[in-house]
């Protein structure tokens, strides 16, 4: 035994839920090495031959979400007082307040505002938020990737918001960003954090956006929070979802509300735009704190809040944002080596300063059948799961690279990727 359930001792072993008999989660599939830490140039050495490599990943769960639990995750150790009970119980409103409690303390939330448990994963965060909450003036809509593109497209072709006020698009094409300098701080500013189908982020710290903005900020953040600094005086609305960053489960969304943005709750209505019970924001004009205290809108799965309690515990257990954060950056170096020692391996983004350390998007000399062969080959491997480029994203692979994969897996990878790039070639 361990004196801490966040102690990982590898391989992962089975993960049941109380005394329930049905296996939910991984079991080891391969053996440990007494050494796994590759430098760039053995890394290819390595994979030179057309032999597959000797080393696998241990875990090769590499999706984008619903992404890999954290390490030594166990479901076991999950609170399960909570099991069978109402999330109106005092227990379910315990344990919902924990977890938003936790989630301001850990990630440095601002006093003042307020963070809230909502439908939908980070979808239902920020379709709430804008539907709430634009129309008042005028929008601009950066987005420079898939879910960026569809805030633009729910906005003009839904909210239908150039019927009363005037929307301005900010786009860029897949590994680039758009210039982001040219919003107004006069009009409310919507845009994603983090690209999760086209590795691009925005810069560090937001300059972009004034700090006597008039306007809102609405910031998708849902593969940027726990893994990047958020700067929050930059920012009036954040979503996310745990499925990414910490590993948690589906279907929960995080809502993150400055007190500008409840100001333009209470003082703004949308003519002529009914609002679906899951997403009302006030009652009869005043701000609905209670959402924000655990009193959630519908009935959440009580067990993903428990799995989210857990992912937090485990998160302050190592270091909290700053540990979370470098876990991220160590994963991203080690595929960084890689791609400057092979040539026909790129980024998607090929700023470093815009580069994603979480959703980490690379583009093949291969064509488009051919890179659908390559993720095929290492799934049949059993290396690595779900790395297929996203549908809309140019022809691609995709590496999670997020705080809970671990970096002996990702440079357990490297020479299988060579491997299958030279199975696919030849």
């Amino acid at each position: 035994s361990t004196t801490s359930p966040y102690l990982y001792n590898r391989p992962a072993t089975m993960m049941r839920f109380g005394s329930a008999a049905k296996v939910l989660a991984f079991s080891a599939r391969r053996p440990t090495v007494s050494s796994r830490v590759l430098n760039a140039s053995l890394l290819t050495r390595m994979s030179m031959s057309t032999a597959p490599p000797a080393v696998k990943p241990i875990n090769p769960e590499f999706s984008s979400g619903p992404c890999k639990k954290r390490p030594g995750y166990n479901v076991a150790l999950l609170d399960s007082r909570t099991a069978g009970r109402s999330h109106r119980s005092k227990i379910g409103k315990e344990r919902l307040a924990h977890a938003i409690s936790e989630t301001k303390r850990i990630l440095g939330v601002p006093e003042g505002y307020h963070v809230g448990i909502v439908p939908a994963s980070d979808t239902g965060a920020y379709e709430m938020a804008m539907w709430n909450m634009l129309g008042q003036r005028n929008v601009d809509i950066c987005h420079w990737e898939s879910f960026g593109k569809g805030w633009f497209a729910d906005a003009v072709s839904h909210l239908k918001l150039r019927d009363t006020v005037e929307v301005t698009e900010f786009t860029a094409d897949y590994g680039e960003l758009p210039d982001l300098s040219k919003t107004n701080p006069d009009h409310d500013i919507c845009f994603t954090f983090n690209g999760t189908t086209s590795g691009v982020r925005v810069p560090d710290g937001c300059d972009f956006i004034s700090d006597s903005r008039t306007g809102l900020t609405l910031c998708d953040a849902t593969s940027a929070c726990f893994a990047m600094d958020m700067p929050w005086e930059k920012l009036d609305v954040t979503t996310y979802s745990w499925q990414k960053v910490l590993g948690g489960e589906g279907g929960h969304g995080v809502l993150i509300l400055s007190p500008r943005a409840v100001e333009r709750l209470e003082s703004y209505t949308p003519e002529n735009r009914p609002l679906p019970k899951i997403f009302r924001l006030t009652k009869k004009g005043k701000f609905e704190a209670g959402i924000f205290k655990g009193a959630t809108i519908n009935t959440p799965s009580m067990l993903a809040v428990e799995d989210y309690n857990d992912a937090l515990a485990w998160a302050d257990s190592i270091g909290g944002v700053p540990a979370l954060k470098q876990l991220s950056l160590d994963n991203l170096a080690v595929i960084e080596d890689f791609v400057e020692a092979n040539d026909w391996i790129e980024f998607l983004a090929k700023d470093p300063a815009i580069r994603s350390s979480t959703s980490v998007c690379l583009t093949l000399d291969l064509s488009a059948d051919q890179i659908k062969q390559f993720v095929k080959l290492l799934e049949d491997e059993g290396v690595a799961l779900d790395i297929g480029g996203y549908r809309d994203a140019p022809p691609s692979i995709r590496i999670w690279c997020g705080s809970t994969v671990e970096k002996p897996d990702v440079e357990a990878l490297m020479p299988w990727l060579t491997w299958a790039y030279e199975q696919v070639k030849a």
